[in-house]
């Protein structure tokens, strides 16, 4: 990757990155990502989506929403063992369901509500959030983004190959380094973070798969797995 000292850098990332997300758009369209009803349902979302696919969190969100149970309050009164079961088809339940009791037993203690915790600066509430057991950086800067509509870009495993493929970060870069690229490059806009992260993953899961499908992909003029070696 290029020094991020040189005067033209910056300029020049930013081009490329918002060429990168112009050609994405042109091709999806807008995606409207994150599907919810309230900003604690993101948060939920958030949380059950880790390790595993989206449609199971639906599954079990509907559980949730069918119960009346979709609140801070539900969510910290409600016993262990029947939470568990109404997140089952979101997997690793019971680990899920002590990591949702321990989000909301924080927010209400640290916050009082997700009103008051979004009130803030959202850089020291990052800091913060990100230290709560089980609410890693992924899971957080989804909360901040798509929940509290702050400016701190989403990376995910979507975005590591994508970007590693077109030569602007390498595979062994860590989450922070990767985010780095577009926190660093981009202006600090909440629907461009959002849109082009829901970009992302929809391109990942048409064309930029493990084994790449390159035909018909948007950015194969860019992309290192399209060229023979």
């Amino acid at each position: 990757m290029e020094n991020n000292t040189g005067g033209e850098t910056i300029p020049r990332r930013r081009e490329q990155l918002m060429e990168l997300f112009d050609a994405l758009f042109k091709r999806y369209g807008a995606l409207n990502w994150w599907p919810a009803d309230t900003p604690f349902e993101v948060c939920v979302g958030a949380i059950l989506t880790q390790n595993t696919n989206w449609g199971n969190v639906e599954k079990a969100i509907a559980n949730l929403k069918r119960e009346g149970l979709l609140s801070v309050e539900a969510i910290r009164d409600t016993q262990p063992e029947r939470l568990a079961e109404l997140i089952r088809p979101s997997g690793f339940f019971n680990v899920k369901t002590v990591r949702l009791k321990g989000f909301v037993e924080w927010l209400l203690t640290r916050h009082g509500s997700l009103d008051v915790m979004f009130a803030g600066e959202w850089r020291p509430l990052r800091d913060e959030l990100v230290r709560v057991p089980g609410i890693g950086p992924e899971t957080c800067d989804s909360i901040l983004l798509y929940a509290g509509h702050k400016p701190s870009f989403v990376v995910d495993a979507y975005t590591r190959r994508l970007f590693s493929r077109l030569g602007l970060v390498s595979e062994k870069d860590d989450y922070h380094e990767v985010r780095a690229l577009f926190m660093e490059h981009l202006p600090p806009d909440v629907p461009l973070f959002n849109e082009y992260h829901a970009q992302i993953v929809e391109h990942c899961k048409r064309h930029c798969r493990k084994t790449p499908v390159c035909d018909g992909c948007p950015l194969k003029a860019a992309c290192c797995c399209a060229t023979p070696l």
